[in-house]
C-alpha cells in the first residue's frame, strides 16, 4: 500500500509541475493571473511533498492530519476550478481532485494506524 500512497503523492507532485508549465506558457509573466497561478502550483507541490513524507512516517499522527485537511482542501480548490471553467470533468481537474482525494484516505489510514 505504501508503494500506491507514494504514486499518488508523485501524482499530485506532477500535476502541480504541468501547472507551472501552464502558468509559464497561459500567462503573461508577472501578471496578477500569472503569480496567483504559480502560488496554486506552489500549492499542490507542498501537499505533494508532505504526503510524500507522511508516506514515510506511518507514526507521524500530527503530518497525517496536516496531510489530511491539506488534501481535503486542495480536493476542493480542483472542484471549485472545475466549477468555475464549467467542467468539472476536466482532466486538469479529476488528476488533481482524485490524486489529493486518494492522498486524503491515505493520511485517515495513517491516522487509524493502519499504515
Amino acid at each position: 500500500m505504501r508503494t500506491v500512497d507514494t504514486i499518488f503523492g508523485i501524482l499530485l507532485l506532477i500535476g502541480a509541475i504541468l501547472h507551472s508549465y501552464g502558468t509559464f506558457i497561459g500567462y503573461a509573466p508577472g501578471s496578477e493571473i500569472f503569480v496567483w497561478s504559480l502560488a496554486g502550483s506552489l500549492a499542490a507541490a507542498l501537499i505533494a511533498v508532505l504526503n510524500l513524507l507522511r508516506s514515510r512516517r506511518p507514526a507521524d499522527r500530527p503530518l497525517a492530519w496536516i496531510c489530511l485537511v491539506s488534501s481535503l482542501c486542495w480536493v476542493g480548490v480542483a472542484l471549485a476550478f472545475g466549477r468555475a471553467i464549467g467542467n468539472i470533468a476536466d482532466p486538469r481537474v479529476l488528476w488533481h481532485a482524485v490524486a489529493a482525494l486518494v492522498l486524503a484516505g491515505f493520511s485517515l489510514r495513517t491516522l487509524m494506524g493502519r499504515a
